[in-house]
């Protein structure tokens, strides 16, 4: 499990990257990273066969605690798993997009 920047972070979304977004339902509608699916850390369980294998998974919540968990989590599962450093919160104060709602 690695922990990426943000700089390095929008390059791989930038390239298409898996996004993995930890949060809650209420925090993601709020505004979330285009593109990111939304699986609470508690549903990461379930969703862990569904992602992919061949390359990495970037994880993001709102400060970058929780995408760490679940990281160690996935690359326990053998999977490539990247947390993004400053998270969600970080994305925007950067000012970076965000997408507000359900839908990615």
């Amino acid at each position: 499990m690695r922990e990426v920047n943000l700089t390095d972070f929008a390059a791989a979304h930038a390239d298409g990257a898996t996004v993995v977004d930890v949060r809650e339902p209420f925090e993601y509608v709020e505004g979330h990273v285009a593109g990111a699916r939304l699986v609470p850390l508690a549903q990461l369980p379930t969703a862990v066969r569904d992602l992919p294998r061949s390359r990495p998974v970037y994880v993001i919540c709102a400060s970058g605690n929780r995408s760490l968990t679940a990281a160690q989590f996935l690359a326990r599962a053998g999977i490539d798993a990247r947390s993004v450093s400053g998270g969600t919160g970080g994305w925007v104060r950067s000012g970076r997009p965000v997408v507000a709602g359900l839908d990615a």
